[in-house]
């Protein structure tokens, strides 16, 4: 399963790439929102690219398929090797398929079942996000539902590859990990937090304090 980013901060970005186990970066309205007003959006975009190459996620927020597209169409021009971000909406699937039969790669967002994955994958999306801290939200059980689309995936074969979305912790991303996610798009906060364990800092601590020791040892022989 591969780490993308779900951030439009650079600095958080670029800290998680550093890391070394990143590989794509999804984005959306809402943490556009949470940047700089001052900063151009396009720029932010563009310097993420720049910053972890490989998939950038950039959503459209038009209601209708034709907005989509237009909005699809623009985006692209600045940034051609974007991944359309569309919600899962009926406009948002006729949009898809407009734009999968142009082979331009679509993300289908806020899926929360299986039945929608499975429109989204015939409407030619090419990932499908299912949103994971949303469904836990409103008592669903969302290792459950992310279960049953990788099981369908793996039965009818099908080709898009399935993104677990609103992932709020280390357990969602375990739990994404084991059902058979292919890609977890995790934010700052939760990818920083399954790096951490007390056990390792404390075992680090042991080997630094033996180490000091051995070489206070030897400085005295």
């Amino acid at each position: 399963m591969e780490l993308y980013i779900d951030s439009a901060n650079l600095l958080h970005i670029k800290e998680c790439v550093d890391l070394g186990c990143i590989s794509g970066v999804t984005t959306n309205p809402s943490l556009m929102a949470k940047e700089d007003a001052s900063l151009d959006p396009k720029e932010i975009i563009l310097d993420i690219f720049k910053t972890v190459g490989g998939h950038v996620s950039v959503e459209v927020i038009s209601t209708k398929a034709d907005g989509m597209l237009r909005e699809a169409d623009e985006i692209l021009k600045w940034f051609p090797e974007a991944t359309i971000k569309i919600p899962m909406i009926a406009e948002g699937l006729k949009a898809c398929r407009k734009l999968a039969d142009q082979e331009i790669p679509t993300n289908v967002t806020l899926v929360f079942s299986p039945a929608q994955a499975i429109a989204a994958t015939n409407a030619g999306a090419a990932y499908v996000s299912v949103f994971m801290g949303r469904l836990d939200d409103v008592a669903i059980s969302s290792e459950e539902v992310l279960t049953d689309v990788c099981q369908i995936w793996e039965v009818q074969g099908y080709e898009s590859l399935i993104i677990a979305a609103s992932i709020r912790h280390p357990i969602h991303l375990v739990e994404a990990a084991r059902s058979g996610a292919d890609i977890a798009t995790v934010p700052y906060k939760a990818l920083m937090q399954s790096l951490n364990h007390p056990l390792t800092g404390q075992g680090l601590a042991a080997f630094l304090a033996d180490h000091a020791k051995m070489l206070e040892a030897a400085s005295k022989i």
